[in-house]
């Protein structure tokens, strides 16, 4: 089984953003992550630690400018924090391994897929085409990606 954890090697070489939103609990612009458009199968990691957050069969178009998630590809993956910053009351989203800031949730999602949506940092992801889960290590959850 995969150890996943925090790893100062992999934080010393992250670019700026991702340094910024994953360390420093930042946030990318809207509308300016490098996956939010993302359409390929496959699914997203965790950019420090590796582990699996979420599938791309779980990912949807919410017009919010970030990449969306109905749902985590494995749920104790997901640390939830209660977030009281810039005066509002949120629910932020960190990876449970990496310790990571990945975004928040919010209970505004698809309805039929729980009414979840969970908005995420690109800067905080690495993307796994289905087509290299396995020899990446994640071939677990290829049925978890959707097909052709």
């Amino acid at each position: 089984m995969t150890q996943y954890r925090k790893d100062p090697d992999v934080i010393a070489a992250l670019d700026d953003i991702s340094y910024y939103v994953t360390q420093q609990s930042g946030t990318e612009r809207p509308g300016t992550g490098a996956l939010l458009h993302n359409k390929e199968p496959g699914i997203y990691v965790d950019i420090v630690s590796g582990e699996p957050l979420f599938a791309s069969s779980a990912k949807y178009e919410s017009g919010c400018g970030w990449p969306s998630f109905t749902r985590p590809i494995v749920p104790q993956n997901i640390t939830e924090l209660r977030d009281t910053t810039h005066g509002m009351i949120r629910t932020e989203v960190r990876s449970t391994h990496g310790d990571s800031h990945l975004g928040h949730v919010f209970p505004d999602g698809p309805h039929d897929q729980g009414g979840l949506r969970y908005c995420i940092n690109s800067a905080s992801l690495r993307f796994i085409h289905r087509d290299d889960m396995d020899a990446e290590g994640y071939g677990a959850y290829l049925a978890q990606v959707e097909g052709d």
